[in-house]
Formats: structure tokens, C-alpha cells, sequence
């Protein structure tokens, strides 16, 4: 059961081949055996997930019916759980158990999902290894030596490990796609506002966006269908209709424009992917698309902006983590002020402090207009380069990484190395556009993504482009050995 799609898992259920609660018994029992040699998981929560399987089940049983009605899947652990540890990947919230359930847990609930558990994730989402995690590094299904990716690497590797079938992820400049490229998986960075970030643990307030993670772009749009929509609660969220997903995924690509900027095939870019990207188009131009070369001119400057703003809003979302109200404490503090010290230094690793130092340079007196208020207006010409190229093209394609996954520990002393490789992510979130990473091959055993960028709004356009891409490729098909 475990090698099922959402999709064959809703048909299943619909046809009474398999119970919710026979299906998650055997997941929770395929992740007690093969979890110990990934570490994905965070927290488990069989009891909660039995309970919710047994729930599904009798509201099918009363004729209730639904995609994701007893689908077994599991959260990023910054997605608030009520009684349930989130923990952020990070000491700070070791032993926070969250008081409610955010919009995005409570919305999948009541479409009867079950959730499993709570997967790794690097800390407070600062990462692009899976390896600031204060409960150890993620490992990638395809190489247990090899990053699966980060910060979302934890509901990555679970769902290439076919632990489960899908998962709920965020991304702050690549985080759902970047992972998803690495093990061979669909991932998607909807709309900033299409997903409520109410009772999701902050990153970057005006990058953070929540999404699917799953192996076809079929699952990502039952899972997106779950997740999206207006949420009062959020001042960011946009009161857009959201449409039926799934009914748009078999839409002909005839005369569909694609656009291939050529500032993505750079020297930084390892020419094996280039080759995969180029032989993705290929494919898609058999489906009927029509490519054209563009132009983003000021992708150059896109790192240097992020990593300026990214840091600037995390230093003053994370000031809320103090020792005093919740969170990590330290032992006997002499005073106040060692109080905070002592309890942010010890409670922060060393990847979230630097940020926070940076941000908090970044933010100082004599400095806002110097480098804050400059990425800003970066940030500003990133998203007037992508206006101007969906005026000639309907979606843009390029690879979604620079290199595929490195192993263990590689970039550990060089956190700028680390940093260059979401050159190609990061502009979707300065922008707020969508953006899907999908299979398209593999580089010395590793899997390769490509991305597509859309329109504000057009998930739907992306998910049918990644589905038609995928009736006609077997990518995502392929299994990590052991798994």
C-alpha cells in the first residue's frame, strides 16, 4: 500500500479495497521500521492518526466522500498542532506544545486527512541541507550520505521513502522546491496569500508560503485543493476563489508559451542539469508548447537582496523568543539580561544566530537605507522582470538547482556556498509567484528537478504543465533502492 498515490489512495478507499485505518497502521509501522536510517520524523502521533483514520472511515461509512477523506499524511513541524510538540527543528521549542491547530492543520482535518506526525526540518526553516535541525541531520533516500534538501528536507525524504504518500512543507526562497528536486519529488510554492500563514511558525513574514510536497503534480493539486483559501486570521492571506485544481490538469499544452531565461544557464549551472532542462523542453514541445528565450536581467542581484531581507525580518520575528513566556530557559539566570542571553544563545544554533545577526545589522540605525532599504527596491525590479516576461510567455522553465544534492557536511564550513544554491528559487519569493519543481532525470544516481514559474494565481497552469509533462515521462516514477 505504501507505493499508492493520494490519487490511487482515494480511489482505494471510495472502492472499500482498504481501510483508512488498515492504511495507517501499515504506514505507522513502515516508518517505525525504515525512519531510524532517514530521520525524518520529528514526532509521531499514532494515536491521533488511529483516531483520525477510525473517524474517515465512519464518514465514509455514512456516505461522505472526498479526496482527502482518510489520506494519511504528515506536517512540517512548524505547522501549530494543538497538544501536539512543534518544535521549529530548534531547542528554542523543544518543549512547546501549541494551544491550536493553524488554518492549514485544521482546514486538511476536517477534509479527514490523518496526520502521522511532525517531520525534521532545518531550524525555523533557516537552511537548505536539512542539517541545522537541533534533532540531527535529514538523510536522503537516493544516498543516505547526500542532503535531501532543506528546510523542508524531513517531509521530502519521508514521502521519496514512500513513508507516506504526501506532506504539507513551506518555502521561504526554495524550500519546497529545492528539496523536491533533490528527491525526486513534486513540490509547489503556491501564490504568497494563497495558503494561510496563521499558526505557522515565522521565517520571513513576506516570503513564508506553506504547500504540497508529494511524487505527482495529480497529488499536489488534491493536497493544494485542501490547503488553500481566505483566512480572516491572516492579514496576508488574499480573498481569491480557489479553484478545482484537479479539474484543470488535463488541459491540452497546444500554443502554450514557454519562456527559458537565458541568465539560468551560467557558469554556476553543472552542465548535466542544463542537459536534463534542455531535454524537459524537448518533451514539452512535443506536447504543443512554443518556447522562447527571455531575459530576467537582475537575477544577478536576487541572493545578495534575499539574504538581506530574509535575515532583517527573522531577527525581529525570532525577538519574541526570550525565556520568558514559552520556550527553552536557561538554568539559573544571575539576572534578566542573562536571562535573555543565556537562553537565546543556548536555545539558537549557530545557523539561526548568524541570521539573526545579520538582520539585526541589516536593520540598525545608519544601516536600514544602506542595505535594507536597497534589497527592498531590488526586490522591487526582480518582480517588474518577471511582469514583463509573462507579457510575452505564459510560464517559465528552468532548472530548479544549480547542482544536485552534495553529501553530509560539505558545505557545513562555507554557509555562502550553501546560500548559492537556491540562486534559481529564491526569486519566485521575492516576488510572490508561484512556482512547482517536478522530476526530470538524474545525475550520477541523484535526481534532478526542473522548475516552472506562473503567474500570480495560476497554480493550476503549473500543475497541468508538471501532469501532462508527467503522462509522458516515468521521472517520477522511480523509487529509491531500500525504499
Amino acid at each position: 500500500m505504501h507505493h499508492m498515490t493520494l490519487a490511487e489512495i482515494a480511489r482505494g478507499l471510495a472502492d472499500k479495497k482498504f481501510s483508512s485505518e488498515e492504511l495507517t497502521k501499515a504506514l505507522l509501522a513502515r516508518i517505525a521500521q525504515l525512519d531510524p536510517q532517514l530521520n525524518s520524523f520529528i514526532s509521531l502521533t499514532e494515536e491521533l492518526a488511529l483516531g483520525q483514520a477510525k473517524a474517515a472511515d465512519a464518514r465514509r461509512a455514512n456516505g461522505e466522500s472526498g479526496a482527502l477523506l482518510g489520506a494519511p499524511i504528515a506536517h512540517k513541524d512548524l505547522f501549530c498542532t494543538q497538544g501536539i510538540r512543534t518544535s521549529c527543528g530548534s531547542r528554542m521549542l523543544d518543549n512547546f506544545k501549541a494551544p491550536y491547530d493553524a488554518t492549514v492543520v485544521a482546514k486538511l482535518a476536517a477534509a479527514g486527512t490523518v496526520t502521522l506526525g511532525k517531520t525534521n526540518m532545518d531550524e525555523f526553516a533557516m537552511g537548505s541541507a536539512n542539517e541545522s535541525s537541533y534533532y540531527g541531520a535529514v538523510k536522503n533516500p537516493w544516498n543516505l550520505e547526500h542532503v535531501p534538501g532543506g528546510s523542508s528536507g524531513g517531509s521530502a525524504a519521508a514521502v521519496a521513502a514512500r513513508l507516506l504518500p504526501a506532506a504539507t512543507a513551506t518555502d521561504t526562497g526554495g524550500s519546497i522546491r529545492q528539496p523536491a528536486a533533490f528527491t525526486n519529488l513534486t513540490g509547489l510554492k503556491p501564490t504568497y496569500g494563497r495558503v494561510s500563514r496563521w499558526g505557522m511558525i515565522a521565517y520571513a513574514s513576506s516570503l513564508d508560503q506553506g504547500g504540497p510536497l508529494a511524487r505527482t503534480a495529480e497529488d499536489c493539486a488534491i493536497l493544494l485543493q485542501g490547503m488553500a483559501g481566505f483566512d480572516p486570521n491572516d492579514s496576508t492571506s488574499i480573498d481569491e476563489p480557489v479553484p478545482d485544481y484537479s479539474a484543470s490538469l488535463n488541459g491540452s499544452l497546444q500554443g502554450l508559451r514557454i519562456g527559458v531565461p537565458k541568465e539560468y544557464f551560467s557558469a554556476g549551472l553543472d552542465p548535466r542539469i542544463a542537459e536534463l532542462v534542455h531535454n524537459s523542453v524537448k518533451e514539452l514541445e512535443k506536447l504543443g508548447a512554443v518556447i522562447k528565450e527571455i531575459s530576467l536581467p537582475n537575477m544577478q542581484h536576487a541572493i545578495p537582496a534575499y539574504y538581506v531581507i530574509a535575515p532583517a525580518e527573522a531577527s525581529s520575528n525570532l525577538s519574541r523568543f526570550d525565556g520568558v513566556r514559552f520556550g527553552y530557559r536557561c538554568e539559573n539566570p544571575q539576572n534578566l539580561v542573562d536571562l535573555y542571553k543565556r537562553s537565546r544563545g543556548e536555545g539558537f544554533g549557530a545557523e539561526v544566530q548568524r541570521r539573526i545577526m545579520v538582520g539585526a545589522y541589516a536593520l540598525s540605525a545608519g544601516y536600514y537605507d544602506a542595505y535594507y532599504l536597497k534589497a527592498q527596491k531590488i526586490r522591487r525590479l526582480v518582480k517588474n522582470d518577471f511582469m514583463a516576461a509573462f507579457n510575452e510567455v505564459d510560464i517559465i522553465l528552468g532548472p530548479t538547482t544549480p547542482n544536485p544534492a552534495w553529501k553530509l557536511g560539505a558545505k557545513n564550513s562555507d554557509p555562502v556556498a550553501e546560500y548559492l544554491e537556491d540562486v534559481y528559487t529564491i526569486t519566485a519569493n521575492l516576488a510572490g509567484l508561484p512556482g512547482l519543481s517536478m522530476p526530470a532525470g538524474f545525475v550520477d544516481g541523484l535526481p534532478v528537478g526542473v522548475q516552472l514559474l506562473a503567474p500570480y494565481f495560476q497554480e493550476g497552469r503549473l500543475l497541468n504543465v508538471a501532469h501532462q509533462y508527467q503522462l509522458n515521462t516515468d521521472w517520477h516514477t522511480r523509487t529509491p533502492t531500500g525504499f
